[in-house]
């Protein structure tokens, strides 16, 4: 079992993400779910690659050859794969993971969750999509969602759940 992690290029500003990062993925290496993600050596990304390998864990990054110069992709993973572009990027996290989850990040994290998401919603899978809730970082997007349904864009194609423990994490992908 693979879970797809999209998470920022940057550590961010708040202690408790790196923090909540590792712990998360410690324990999913040690549960057996490997990770995959978007190859870079820093921010958060390197927090999770790092901490999973420190466990034992599998770790395949993909990264597009344009940005492992930018975000200096990580040398020391289970398999690393290079991509032409983003496109090529999303794809093939989505055929290598059973799942998908954002931690905090930027744009870039945003917009690989919501199209994942809206991918469910389309009906070209049927994987679950989650936001890793440290320190209340997604209530902002939670609460966006909520006005598109309230005023009445919301797609009901699958709850995007809302998770804030490594064990919510693991009995999530396991149940779904």
């Amino acid at each position: 079992m693979r879970l797809a992690i999209y998470c920022g290029a940057r550590l961010g500003n708040n202690e408790q993400y790196q923090q909540a990062a590792a712990q998360l993925a410690t324990h999913l290496a040690q549960q057996g779910i490997g990770i995959v993600y978007g190859g870079g050596h820093t921010g958060l990304m390197g927090t999770i690659a790092d901490a999973a390998l420190a466990a034992g864990g599998e770790v395949i990054g993909v990264i597009p050859h344009a940005l492992e110069l930018r975000e200096v992709g990580h040398t020391g993973l289970s398999q690393m794969i290079r991509v032409a572009s983003m496109h090529e990027r999303k794809a093939q996290m989505a055929e290598l993971a059973d799942g998908f989850l954002a931690l905090p990040g930027g744009i870039g994290t945003l917009d690989e969750l919501i199209e994942i998401w809206c991918w469910a919603g389309l009906g070209d899978h049927s994987k679950p999509c989650a936001c890793y809730d440290i320190n209340h970082y997604w209530q902002a997007l939670f609460d966006l969602l909520q006005h598109f349904e309230h005023e009445g864009f919301a797609h009901h194609s699958g709850e995007l759940q809302r998770l804030s423990s490594p064990q919510q994490v693991t009995e999530w992908l396991k149940n779904s």
